[in-house]
């Protein structure tokens, strides 16, 4: 998809599901394994840093909790510690999300730009939530001094049903902080954060059941 458009197609969406369901070619090499949680990685070309693949089980939240508490902007300010703004804003007909995290010193704090969208599919009668994001660049969001834009950002998400109470999730994930970081830190960095991720989003779905 190009940064000028406006929304994801659903070939987007379906290649998403499509890619849930494929075996991992050889390039991918498994980071982190257990019952509930696998993580692959992959070196992408020209930029030392990797690619992550992550396949799933939260056993106590249902799909469309899991994708409401994904969505919702305005509670993850409350639940996720390292967001210092984050707020969305109409810009020439499209969605634009602004997120800026904050980083430890000395390092500046990054910054993303970009589009996200959710779809419902039904899948051989099942639902199945695809949430898709990418960084965009639009005249709104010009750059700011003292922080770092971001400009390679994407995610996939899929959640289907796990037959029970709870999800299976399938993460694509891909993020280049850009800035004087060295690739093994970033590359350490998001090999932890990855899972802490699911953990967090996990105790963010518990507090959102207690509060509702």
């Amino acid at each position: 998809m190009t940064a000028a458009a406006g929304a994801f197609e659903l070939e987007e969406f379906l290649e998403a599901l499509d890619e849930l369901q494929q075996p991992l070619g050889t390039d991918w090499h498994p980071l982190v394994q257990s019952e509930d949680l696998n993580i692959h990685q992959r070196l992408k070309e020209r930029t030392g840093l990797y690619e992550y693949k992550v396949f799933g089980v939260l056993k106590k939240y249902p799909p469309s909790l899991l994708a409401d508490v994904y969505m919702d902007l305005a509670y993850r300010k409350q639940w996720d510690q390292y967001v210092k703004e984050l707020y969305e804003e109409e810009c020439n007909g499209k969605t634009v999300v602004y997120w800026q995290v904050n980083y430890p010193f000395p390092m500046w704090n990054r910054d993303y730009v970009y589009i996200r969208q959710r779809r419902e599919l039904n899948v051989e009668g099942k639902k199945v939530h695809v949430i898709l994001a990418e960084n965009v660049s639009v005249p709104q969001f010009p750059e700011r001094s003292g922080v770092v834009r971001v400009k390679q950002y994407k995610q996939k998400l899929v959640i289907e049903s796990d037959g029970k109470e709870g999800s299976n999730v399938f993460l694509y994930y891909f993020d280049n902080p850009g800035g004087r970081i060295p690739s093994w830190l970033i590359n350490w960095v998001a090999q932890s954060g990855v899972p802490n991720y699911l953990k967090n989003l996990a105790e963010a779905c518990e507090k959102y059941l207690e509060r509702t």
